[in-house]
Formats: structure tokens, sequence, C-alpha cells
């Protein structure tokens, strides 16, 4: 059985995983690994939004991108993984102001805009998983779940702080970040710590979902 291994770690109640629909927002570096963790640990149904088409600089950290130079992200990523649902839409303010996210169980935030991750937080953040920085980094064993409040040395995790702060929103949601120092040219990338931080917005969405009540 497909699931066979999954079921044996997490027993009955790998029912709520199954029963689950989880949002994913963009499939790049980090999402792109997301995608591939909560594809196979059973999520029932998993809907990805993207707007982006994949060129030569994406080859060393984006899964899909190898056979794919110039094609829609989300139409490559549904033919490697069957069944999930796909949104080509952009992914601005706009779009959140007006997107219905109310069928989804979490949302997993893997864009890079501050602004919108910022609306994103202060729209839906009971149901948010944010990836932060994970640029500039060569250290996987230095990446943590936490609140936003609690991250240090991450620059992007600050200034998404700052803004909330200006805005006087204090309520809490978990962000994947690093405390490793930022090495390298501005938006240098290694596999090793952009796929982690994909594996790890995939394991605090299990571990949640494993605690939620089924549906139906």
């Amino acid at each position: 059985m497909r699931f066979e291994r999954c079921r044996q770690l997490f027993g009955d109640d790998f029912d709520r995983l199954q029963h689950a629909h989880v949002l994913l927002l963009g499939v790049g570096g980090v999402g792109s690994f997301a995608l591939d963790c909560l594809y196979r640990s059973g999520i029932g149904e998993i809907t990805i939004v993207d707007y982006d088409t994949y060129d030569e600089s994406n080859r060393n950290r984006q899964l899909g991108s190898d056979e794919a130079i110039g094609q829609s992200k989300v139409a490559t990523l549904s033919q490697r993984y069957p069944g999930i649902h796909l949104i080509e839409e952009q992914i601005d303010l706009p779009w959140v102001s007006t997107f219905d996210f109310a069928p989804y169980d979490l949302v997993l935030d893997a864009i890079d805009s501050r602004h919108v991750k910022v609306a994103l937080a202060r729209r839906l953040y009971p149901k948010l998983i944010m990836s932060v920085g994970s640029a500039g980094r060569i250290d996987p064993t230095r990446i943590r779940a936490v609140s936003i409040w609690k991250s240090q040395g991450d620059p992007l995790a600050r200034k998404i702080r700052n803004e909330l702060k200006k805005a006087r929103f204090d309520r809490n949601f978990t962000v994947i970040t690093s405390d490793e120092n930022i090495r390298g040219e501005r938006g240098g990338s290694f596999a090793g710590v952009t796929g982690s931080f994909g594996l790890a917005l995939c394991s605090e969405a299990v571990k949640r979902l494993l605690t939620r009540e089924v549906k139906g």
C-alpha cells in the first residue's frame, strides 16, 4: 500500500491527514519540497498557487525545473503530482484580500513578498504557517519552527514583525526560520537549506493536522 509506512507511524491519526485540505502558496525552492512532502505524507487534498514559469536559475533548487524551462510551474507539478488542485494566479495584495481561504484547513506560505506575507498574517493567522528567510544559508540544522515574535537572526522575519507592530497586530503564528548568519551575495541559495525549509513547513503542517478533528 502506498501509505502503509505513514499509517504505521501515525496510526489511526492518519485519517486526519487523509481528510485535510492544505493550500500551498508558492512552489519554488521552498514550496516545491513542501509539496513533495505533503503529497508523500497522504494529505487528502492539496491546492497549489503560483503564477511563475521556470527559468535556468531555478534549476539549483526547485523540483520540476530541470525538465520544464519556460513552462508553468503549477502545470508542470500537476503532472508530477497527479490529483493536486491548481490555481495559476499571481499572489499579490488584491488576491489576498479577495481570495476565499475558508475551505482550507491550513495555509502554507512559501512566497517571497514581504508585504504580501504581512497581509496573509493579518487575514488568516490561525491557519497560517509561514516560511521566512531561507536564502544565504548553508546549515539546515539551524532551521526552527517558532513564533514570529521569537525568531532570531532572520532579517525578513524582523521586517515582518516591524510591519505587524506598526499595524498594531499582536496575534501569534508559526514561522519556519533560521538563526544562521547570512553569507554570500544577495539572493544566493542552496538546495540543502531551501529544501529543508520546505520539509520543515510540511512537518509543521502534519503535526498540526494530526491534532485536528476529522471532518465528516
